[in-house]
């Protein structure tokens, strides 16, 4: 599955966390929110953790585990809609655009190669002939 951008993210936990608390009638675990989005365990908390700082949802810890309420659904749509390239993608990026510019000086000096060795053959080949109507 593509990674989403976390505005994305942060829809998809909030109606998780909904659709869990409807179905089953109690506030859903941050493991049953995973599970239903396929998310890792890790990745859910990281998520949850950012929309609790941010005052979207709440967790709270009790006898039987950390529970998520949804606090503030509307702040959403304060987060950025638009996707940073990650540093790999644009490190990726800048490597691909060095290797082209390599390709092309690489190429430009086999050509340059190419024309200075016509160059020189012709220059022999005008001094042998020149040599052999002296003689």
């Amino acid at each position: 599955m593509k990674d989403k951008n976390f505005y994305t993210n942060a829809h998809l936990v909030v109606s998780a966390i909904r659709i869990l608390e409807h179905r089953d009638t109690v506030p859903p675990s941050i493991n049953e929110v995973c599970r239903i989005l396929s998310f890792s365990p890790e990745q859910g908390n990281l998520i949850c953790r950012k929309l609790a700082d941010m005052e979207i949802i709440n967790w709270v810890e009790g006898a039987h585990g950390t529970r998520l309420f949804v606090k503030n659904h509307l702040k959403i749509e304060e987060i950025p809609k638009e996707t940073r390239e990650s540093r790999l993608d644009e490190e990726l990026k800048k490597f691909k655009h060095t290797k082209k510019e390599y390709s092309k000086k690489i190429k430009s000096l086999q050509t340059d190669e190419k024309q200075r060795k016509k160059n020189l053959f012709a220059e022999i080949e005008q001094q042998l002939k020149s040599g052999l109507k002296n003689k």
